[in-house]
Protein backbone atom coordinates (compact mmCIF):
# COMPACT_ATOMS: atom_id res chain seq x y z
CA UNK A 1 0.00 0.00 0.00
CA UNK A 2 1.67 3.27 -1.23
CA UNK A 3 0.98 6.01 1.91
CA UNK A 4 1.81 8.76 -0.03
CA UNK A 5 -1.26 8.16 -2.42
CA UNK A 6 -3.46 11.13 -2.16
CA UNK A 7 -6.40 9.58 -2.01
CA UNK A 8 -5.49 7.70 1.16
CA UNK A 9 -4.16 10.78 2.32
CA UNK A 10 -7.51 12.59 2.26
CA UNK A 11 -9.35 9.97 3.80
CA UNK A 12 -6.92 10.04 6.66
CA UNK A 13 -7.09 13.82 6.92
CA UNK A 14 -10.88 13.55 7.26
CA UNK A 15 -10.88 10.70 10.05
CA UNK A 16 -8.06 11.86 11.77
CA UNK A 17 -9.38 15.82 11.92
CA UNK A 18 -12.78 14.62 12.52
CA UNK A 19 -11.94 12.46 15.77
CA UNK A 20 -9.28 14.63 17.12
CA UNK A 21 -11.69 17.61 17.14
CA UNK A 22 -14.15 15.70 19.39
CA UNK A 23 -11.67 15.94 22.09
CA UNK A 24 -9.09 18.81 21.47
CA UNK A 25 -9.82 22.42 20.62
CA UNK A 26 -10.45 23.54 17.24
CA UNK A 27 -7.20 24.17 16.12
CA UNK A 28 -6.17 21.06 16.92
CA UNK A 29 -6.51 20.13 12.92
CA UNK A 30 -3.94 22.44 12.04
CA UNK A 31 -1.78 20.07 13.94
CA UNK A 32 -3.37 17.10 11.93
CA UNK A 33 -2.71 18.82 8.99
CA UNK A 34 0.90 19.56 9.66
CA UNK A 35 1.93 16.32 10.76
CA UNK A 36 0.18 14.65 7.71
CA UNK A 37 1.51 16.79 5.23
CA UNK A 38 5.50 16.30 7.02
CA UNK A 39 4.80 12.60 6.89
CA UNK A 40 2.99 11.43 3.77
CA UNK A 41 2.59 14.00 0.95
CA UNK A 42 4.38 13.52 -1.54
CA UNK A 43 4.88 17.43 -2.96
CA UNK A 44 3.54 20.98 -1.47
CA UNK A 45 0.56 21.03 -3.83
CA UNK A 46 -0.51 17.61 -3.14
CA UNK A 47 -0.35 18.43 0.68
CA UNK A 48 -2.18 21.93 0.24
CA UNK A 49 -5.18 20.40 -1.59
CA UNK A 50 -5.84 17.26 0.37
CA UNK A 51 -5.31 19.23 3.70
CA UNK A 52 -8.13 22.31 2.35
CA UNK A 53 -10.23 19.73 1.11
CA UNK A 54 -10.07 17.48 4.37
CA UNK A 55 -10.14 20.01 6.57
CA UNK A 56 -13.21 21.62 5.14
CA UNK A 57 -15.15 18.66 4.45
CA UNK A 58 -14.52 17.41 8.27
CA UNK A 59 -16.17 21.58 9.25
CA UNK A 60 -18.92 21.25 6.18
CA UNK A 61 -20.68 18.12 7.32
CA UNK A 62 -20.99 18.48 11.07
CA UNK A 63 -22.27 22.33 10.49
CA UNK A 64 -24.27 21.26 7.89
CA UNK A 65 -25.92 18.26 9.69
CA UNK A 66 -26.20 20.36 12.92
CA UNK A 67 -28.06 23.02 10.76
CA UNK A 68 -30.41 20.88 9.41
CA UNK A 69 -31.30 19.34 12.65
CA UNK A 70 -32.61 22.72 14.08
CA UNK A 71 -34.13 23.84 10.69
CA UNK A 72 -31.37 26.08 9.97
CA UNK A 73 -32.90 28.90 13.17
CA UNK A 74 -29.11 29.64 14.55
CA UNK A 75 -26.77 29.74 11.23
CA UNK A 76 -29.53 32.07 9.96
CA UNK A 77 -28.92 34.45 12.89
CA UNK A 78 -25.31 34.21 12.47
CA UNK A 79 -25.36 34.81 8.83
CA UNK A 80 -27.30 37.91 9.87
CA UNK A 81 -25.18 39.44 11.86
CA UNK A 82 -22.16 38.80 9.04
CA UNK A 83 -22.51 40.40 5.54
CA UNK A 84 -23.96 37.06 4.57
CA UNK A 85 -27.60 37.87 4.11
CA UNK A 86 -29.06 35.60 6.80
CA UNK A 87 -28.05 32.68 4.46
CA UNK A 88 -27.03 29.26 6.35
CA UNK A 89 -25.85 27.69 3.47
CA UNK A 90 -23.40 31.19 2.61
CA UNK A 91 -22.36 30.86 6.41
CA UNK A 92 -21.56 27.09 5.73
CA UNK A 93 -19.65 27.43 2.63
CA UNK A 94 -17.65 30.49 4.41
CA UNK A 95 -16.61 28.10 7.52
CA UNK A 96 -15.82 25.31 5.14
CA UNK A 97 -13.50 27.66 3.28
CA UNK A 98 -11.69 28.99 6.28
CA UNK A 99 -11.03 25.69 7.82
CA UNK A 100 -9.86 24.73 4.60
CA UNK A 101 -7.65 27.39 4.35
CA UNK A 102 -5.97 26.62 7.81
CA UNK A 103 -6.11 23.01 7.27
CA UNK A 104 -4.12 23.56 3.59
CA UNK A 105 -1.81 26.19 4.61
CA UNK A 106 -0.92 23.84 7.75
CA UNK A 107 -0.06 20.76 5.43
CA UNK A 108 2.07 23.12 3.26
CA UNK A 109 4.05 24.26 6.18
CA UNK A 110 4.59 20.08 7.48
CA UNK A 111 6.06 19.82 3.28
CA UNK A 112 8.05 22.76 3.20
CA UNK A 113 9.84 22.11 7.05
CA UNK A 114 9.99 18.42 5.77
CA UNK A 115 12.38 19.87 2.92
CA UNK A 116 13.34 22.28 4.65
CA UNK A 117 15.27 19.69 6.92
CA UNK A 118 16.22 17.15 4.46
CA UNK A 119 19.67 17.20 3.16
CA UNK A 120 20.44 18.85 -0.16
CA UNK A 121 21.53 17.14 -3.11
CA UNK A 122 25.03 17.62 -4.44
CA UNK A 123 25.63 18.36 -7.90
CA UNK A 124 27.27 15.74 -9.41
Amino acid sequence: MNLRNPWLLLLLMLVLTVLVQLVLPWWSMAVVAFVLGFALAATGQTAFWVGFVGVALSWVGPAAWLSYQNNNLLAQRVAQLLPLGGSAVALIIATGVVAGLVGGLAALAGVWLRQALSPARQPE
